[in-house]
């Protein structure tokens, strides 16, 4: 068994020897200039311990060894699976809202936080997933819509005094028409072209807010911006309305869950319409595609526009609940946040994209003390995703079935 796997442990042998290589830089110089080896060492032998055991495990299961195992827990897994099945989607669909509302009730400021973070990125999320995962199209640069809805809220309250809800329609309506004015030229192209053209727009978009002086005061940003408002009825001199801005962080994030399930059933409702059909059909082989009959550059646009719509209500909630808005948060390091939530979920599958979304979140707060790490860990994770799972954590379901399906 050795020598057949010979070939796997001179890789793992190699990579190991690399992670050391890596590891020394971040461990063993210090910021006095001192050099130290033995906690580089250290933190590699507990990598390698791990890793090794990890090996062993994908050997033994290789070479069969574990299949008994595997098949003494195949009956617990299937009858909990056909448990499962047989509870109706609406009940866990209720089971999840219900504990969504419960949430900021048994819960501090700090999970409050973290929890409208998600919330804020799943809208993200499921907005780049029209344009990547339903249309088949890579784009390097949907922060920028992001940035459109936040800075559209922030100069409208500021100079005209308009409410978050009288913007938030206008912010989601603006960064539309961005994500036509950005894709009529651009989606004429495809593959990797696509990419590097939406990626070049993108930083436009962010340089121009950064170098705008008298309209978004560039790179200090916008300060003073309302949070969102409601009317409460007054008794106190008869009856009226009472103006109150909504400041506790847990009710703007009831605001960021009420946006979220507006994203995910209008994201659910075009997946499965003909328009979703359409991006799906384009996605597989956009020349097959065009000779069916379907306008593909016009629903490719279209696919950029309603991605857009999202990010700008995100982009607007954003810049109401932070009260300040700079074009530091829009750097391209975001729209790579956002399509590897999409890609480490999956691609066009909501339930995954969601899930994605609060990996990405959640992990790096939870491993906040090893700061040196995260990164790293979260390089390693993403590697080992796309190795054993490529399709994502929750694989979109394939409508219909092909003809290939039927004979195999």
């Amino acid at each position: 068994m050795i020598h057949e796997y010979r070939k796997t442990l001179k890789n793992y042998a190699i990579g190991l020897l690399w992670l050391l290589g890596l590891l020394w830089p971040l461990l063993g110089i210090h910021p006095d200039g001192t050099l130290s080896f033995d906690r580089t060492f250290t933190t590699w032998l507990y990598i390698a311990a791990g890793s090794f055991l990890c090996l062993l495990i994908y050997i033994l299961n290789k070479s069969g060894l574990l299949r008994p195992v595997g098949n003494a827990l195949s009956a617990p897994r299937e009858k909990a699976s056909r448990l499962i099945g047989a509870v109706p989607v609406w009940v866990w669909i209720g089971a999840l809202l219900a504990a969504a509302c419960l949430y900021p009730l048994f819960t501090g400021r700090y999970a409050q936080d973290v929890a409208t973070n998600v919330l804020i990125y799943i809208c993200l999320g499921l907005g780049l997933n029209i344009v990547v995962g339903l249309a088949g199209m890579l784009d390097l640069g949907y922060i920028a819509f992001y940035g459109v809805g936040a800075y559209t809220y922030a100069l409208l309250n500021l100079h005209y005094g308009l409410s978050f809800w009288i913007c938030l329609p206008i912010a989601a309506a603006l960064a539309c028409i961005a994500g036509c004015i950005i894709g009529y030229p651009t989606l004429r192209m495809r593959g990797d072209y696509l990419a590097i053209v939406t990626l070049g727009f993108g930083e436009i978009v962010r340089i121009i807010l950064n170098n705008w002086m008298t309209l978004t005061n560039g790179p200090n940003g916008l300060l003073g911006i309302k949070p969102p408002s409601i009317y409460v009825p007054s008794f106190e001199a008869g009856f009226s309305f009472e103006l109150l801005y909504i400041k506790k962080l847990q009710y703007l994030y009831y605001i960021a869950l009420g946006l979220a399930i507006l994203t995910i059933t209008a994201v659910r409702r075009l997946n499965h319409s003909r328009i979703g059909r359409a991006w799906e059909s384009i996605r597989e082989d956009e020349t097959a595609a065009e000779l069916m009959g379907v306008n593909t550059f016009i629903l490719k646009l279209l696919a950029y526009a309603m991605g857009a719509l999202f990010a700008g209500l995100a982009g607007a909630f954003f810049c109401a609940r932070m009260r300040f808005v700079s074009p530091e948060s829009f750097t391209f390091i975001e729209s790579a946040m956002v399509l590897s939530m999409v890609v480490l979920g999956g691609m066009a599958s909501i339930p995954g994209i969601m899930l994605g979304a609060a990996a990405l979140i959640v992990l790096p707060e939870v491993f906040r003390e090893f700061e040196t790490y995260r990164m790293l860990a979260f390089g390693l994770a993403m590697v080992v995703m796309m190795l054993f799972r490529p399709a994502g954590l929750i694989p979109a379901k394939r409508m219909g079935t092909r003809s290939e399906d039927r004979e195999g």
